[in-house]
């Protein structure tokens, strides 16, 4: 049995699902609410919480994406693919996302005293105990090839299906994870992989942006060898955090949390305006 980590063990949990929103519902408001979301449960305000969301046709860089030589082209190519590109405020670089992918978020509180490994674990723990019954071991260690690599992706026979990012507000940290649950992996990476060579075209940079190599990634109906979609895994999250607290608070962003987010928003929307020039 997978043993679940001590930060997921809690008699409560809030749950927000926005995972139904739609094409309107932009990645900018993601990372908005999350900050509101930490900033009221590093307070106090709210218990751990968990969030689905899913964003269509999107691709979210990092800030060194948003350096490329020839960003303009890169952000040109991926509009003729149907995709808009925003900049998150939390670690990594590009990862792709569209109605196939499953974005989970935990807010936990006391980012200040909990070690930000303890965060990581605790999403490969949930993500572990989620999928146990499948019988494929999950482990977490860097995929060579997949885009936006790093020590925590999530991986089933070295086929990478998951990165995770962490974002610290005020006493509160979201963890966040994307899961690519339908459709193709390697598709997703070529589309990234296309990106970057244009965006770089044969120039020097000074960061060392990944080599996409698309055959590294899949998605975990491909690799479960089933059919799996956005909604069966929905569903799984919430049955798992039941089980996991035996209460699941389902209240929205109250008035104060609204403020907060309002006030994230903005900061985003300038962010990337700033980052981003050819973005209107």
């Amino acid at each position: 049995m997978q043993e679940i980590h001590e930060l997921l063990q809690t008699n409560s949990y809030r749950f927000i699902d926005q995972s139904e929103l739609g094409p309107t519902f932009s990645a900018l408001q993601s990372f908005a609410t999350d900050d509101a979301l930490a900033m009221s449960v590093g307070q106090g305000r709210s218990p751990v919480t968990a969030r689905l969301w899913v964003h269509h046709q999107t691709v979210v860089l990092g800030i060194p994406d948003a350096r490329l030589p020839s960003i303009d082209e890169g952000l040109s190519f991926l509009s003729e693919r149907g995709y808009q590109a925003i900049v998150r405020n939390s670690g990594g670089l590009a990862v792709a996302l569209d109605a196939g992918v499953l974005n989970l978020s935990f807010i936990f509180p006391d980012a200040k005293q909990v070690d930000i490994h303890d965060g990581y674990e605790a999403m490969v723990s949930f993500i572990q105990k989620l999928f146990e019954e499948e019988g494929f071991p999950i482990e977490a260690f860097e995929i060579k090839g997949s885009y936006c690599p790093g020590t925590y992706d999530l991986s089933i026979n070295g086929k990478k299906f998951a990165g995770i990012s962490q974002r610290r507000v005020k006493n509160g940290s979201a963890v966040q994870i994307y899961l690519c649950v339908e459709g193709s992996g390697s598709d997703r990476a070529e589309l990234i992989r296309q990106f970057y060579e244009i965006g770089i075209s044969d120039q020097e940079t000074t960061f060392d942006y990944p080599t996409i190599e698309p055959e590294t990634m899949a998605s975990l109906s491909e690799l479960f060898g089933k059919e799996l979609t956005v909604q069966d895994v929905r569903n799984r999250i919430l049955y798992l955090l039941y089980n996991l607290s035996g209460h699941v608070d389902t209240s929205p962003l109250d008035d104060t949390e609204m403020g907060w987010f309002d006030k994230r928003f903005d900061q985003m929307v300038a962010r990337n305006e700033k980052a981003l020039r050819s973005l209107k």
